[in-house]
């Protein structure tokens, strides 16, 4: 009886870990599958995104058009899928800017400490006194719009969580005894980052970064949508439902086919980020922190 008590806690870790390997594998493959439809749009497109005819504009889903036709006849569906390319690799770029320089800075202030952490983090302070998007939407205004410069606003606010993280990581690590033991063997400073802090705080920051992804592409599709992002007739999702939303009560295709597609790649990323953390933290104990934080709330 005993014995059935104590493997009971054993079959259900050994299930647990299943189920999350399992959500890792099939969320990762439909991300994937996600990622290589946008790469390889201009080939599957079954007409020329940017190609007008005026004859067949406004046309409801049907055989020809499955998604139907924009004001100027334009195939919604060519443009959902070329318009792939320039939302999801965007929203990439933009967290691998914000998630590699937020983390070098963070890792730098936690180290070394002293006047520089005091500036970079009086500055990473101001940005997050402000809302985010919103300072986003100045910056962009500033640079006058384009996604390149939107992805630039939003890479000037977005950086500093990745910074706070990392600091804190490196702020704990640093007193560690391996940390110690490294510095009296005659590790440089650089050589102590690259093989004792980086690898041991690459974890929470990959996770942050996957979990980032959903929401730097909905902010990107914000600004695109507010005229500040990607510009028509670039196929971008924000901006093909902000060129047609007037048409939303009497033809709904032409909004509703780029608003469900970044509903499900946003639900695909944060899934796939959730599957990343679970397999990353197996114990839950980040999820627990976070239970706890709300309740204090």
């Amino acid at each position: 009886m005993s014995g059935n008590t104590a493997a009971a806690p054993v079959r259900s870790q050994k299930l647990r870990k299943d189920y999350t390997r399992t959500r890792l594998f099939v969320f990762s493959a439909l991300v994937a599958a996600l990622l290589l439809v946008a790469v390889f749009a201009d080939r599957i497109c079954p007409y020329d995104p940017n190609g007008q005819d005026l004859a067949n504009a406004l046309q409801a889903p049907g055989p020809a058009h499955l998604l139907g036709t924009d004001r100027y006849g334009r195939d919604m569906l060519s443009r959902v899928l070329v318009g792939a390319r320039t939302s999801i690799f965007s929203a990439l770029l933009l967290v691998a800017v914000i998630a590699a320089a937020g983390t070098l800075a963070g890792i730098l202030c936690g180290y070394f400490g002293g006047a520089a952490d005091a500036v970079i983090m009086r500055i990473a302070d101001i940005c997050l006194a402000f809302p985010g998007l919103v300072f986003a939407m100045a910056i962009a205004a500033v640079l006058q719009g384009g996604i390149q410069n939107a992805v630039l606003a939003l890479a000037a606010v977005s950086w500093p969580k990745y910074a706070r993280l990392a600091r804190g990581q490196t702020l704990s690590l640093r007193q560690a005894d391996y940390i110690h033991a490294a510095r009296l063997a005659g590790s440089s400073p650089g050589q102590m980052i690259l093989r004792h802090v980086l690898p041991n705080i690459a974890g929470p920051v990959l996770v942050t970064a996957m979990l980032d992804i959903g929401t730097m592409m909905m902010e990107l599709a914000a600004l695109s949508f507010l005229g500040l992002g990607a510009q028509p007739p670039t196929a971008e999702w924000g901006s093909m439902i902000s060129v047609d939303r007037s048409l939303l009560q009497t033809y709904p295709w032409v909004v509703l086919s780029p608003g469900l597609t970044i509903f499900v790649s946003v639900v695909l990323f944060n899934l796939l980020g959730d599957a990343v953390r679970d397999c990353l933290d197996p114990r839950g104990t980040g999820r627990k922190q976070k239970k706890i934080r709300d309740g204090r709330k």
